[in-house]
């Protein structure tokens, strides 16, 4: 019971969804439900149950945070998006573009040609997506994000 607190706390200012729900269904082992019936009600296997528990004991609530995950590194950096988002404050047409809005087709084909990196469609949009431009920034042009689904 003396988790219940911090695994409040942690629910409270999670911005994860993962975490979130990895709190909540801790929390609801914690405060007495079984594993089992914890797992049914979240859509979690009971391993995975089984596995936070113990990494809550061990090392807190960051035992519920993501891990670092092998494989390929991301291709879009923290420099190379602040670059995007320069790029984007730019007039399309002074790189060639027939429409006052840029695509991310577009600025992928204008991004390799100006940087020498390839980045696809498909990782401008991603890129976008997850990191949108801010809100209220009048000097930046607009970016039509083209409906991206992976394969």
């Amino acid at each position: 019971m003396r988790y219940l607190p911090t695994l409040d706390t942690l629910m409270q200012h999670s911005k994860e969804a993962r975490v979130f729900r990895r709190a909540q269904a801790v929390r609801e082992v914690v405060a007495g439900q079984t594993v089992k019936a914890v797992s049914d009600t979240f859509h979690f296997t009971n391993s995975a149950r089984r596995t936070w528990i113990p990494r809550l004991a061990q090392e807190g609530t960051d035992g519920l945070l993501d891990r670092p995950r092998s494989g390929r590194p991301a291709k879009m950096t923290g420099e190379l998006h602040s670059q995007l988002h320069h790029l984007i404050e730019q007039d399309p047409f002074q790189h060639g573009s027939i429409h006052s809005q840029w695509s991310c087709r577009e600025l992928a084909t204008v991004w390799s040609q100006q940087s020498g990196v390839t980045l696809g469609r498909e990782s401008v949009c991603v890129a976008f997506k997850n990191h949108p431009l801010p809100c209220g920034n009048n000097n930046a042009r607009t970016l039509e994000v083209e409906a991206y689904s992976p394969k």
